[in-house]
């Protein structure tokens, strides 16, 4: 059965990363919340292509693995995929070169659809559309074929679909730092643990994965 997760970075006081330009596209302070992810066997082998066996084990690792697999469409905004950075750029494919790491379809929720697909390398082609995320979300649904849809961000399409009370599956790796700017995660989102069963854990680095599962 298809499962809607979602996996976010954020710091103690609960922000994203801030500063997202063309030259940042995740925003100056991603590094300092992705450091013990990137670290991670999994990321160096997967993501960066270090087939060395370099990179850290436990539970980060054990986290990120589970990030990869299962996943058969992913829904993702505008500005992750970078139409507010470019958005008079006809031949913009995203942030990604010409093999993106999805590998799925990728549907992404813009104001400036309808837009031509695109597709990419490995298997990613990228749709955009100007619907309800309901609508995103069972379109996703049926081109998963029974695997899970992976709502990849940014953390305002986050908080749309867990308002709107969609995500099975949500898990934030708390960095243990203070960024004191960005958006917030978790505002407006009261309750959440009334509807999900929380687990949480704290890794080797320091970083808190708090799990919410319904």
């Amino acid at each position: 059965m298809t499962r809607v997760r979602i996996n976010l970075n954020i710091s103690l006081d609960g922000y994203t990363s801030a500063g997202q330009s063309p030259e940042n596209p995740m925003g100056e302070d991603w590094g300092r919340l992705t450091d013990a992810f990137v670290a991670t066997r999994t990321m160096q082998e997967h993501v960066l292509g270090d087939t060395t066996g370099a990179g850290t084990t436990g539970l980060d690792d054990s986290y990120a693995a589970a990030q990869l697999g299962g996943v058969g469409a992913e829904i993702m905004g505008a500005a992750m995929f970078g139409l507010h950075s470019f958005p008079d750029d006809p031949h913009w494919k995203g942030w990604w070169d010409d093999e993106p790491p999805f590998g799925t379809p990728v549907y992404v929720l813009t104001h400036t659809a309808p837009r031509p697909s695109i597709p990419m390398q490995g298997g990613t082609t990228f749709h955009f559309r100007n619907t309800a995320i309901e609508d995103a979300l069972a379109e996703a649904t049926e081109a998963a074929g029974g695997l899970d849809v992976r709502v990849g961000g940014g953390v305002g399409t986050a908080r749309d679909f867990l308002r709107a009370g969609l995500v099975d599956d949500l898990h934030v790796a708390i960095a243990p730092i203070l960024l004191g700017r960005g958006v917030r995660l978790w505002d407006d989102l009261r309750g959440l643990e009334l509807t999900h069963e929380v687990t949480t854990e704290v890794a080797e680095s320091g970083t808190i994965h708090v799990a919410f599962t319904r």
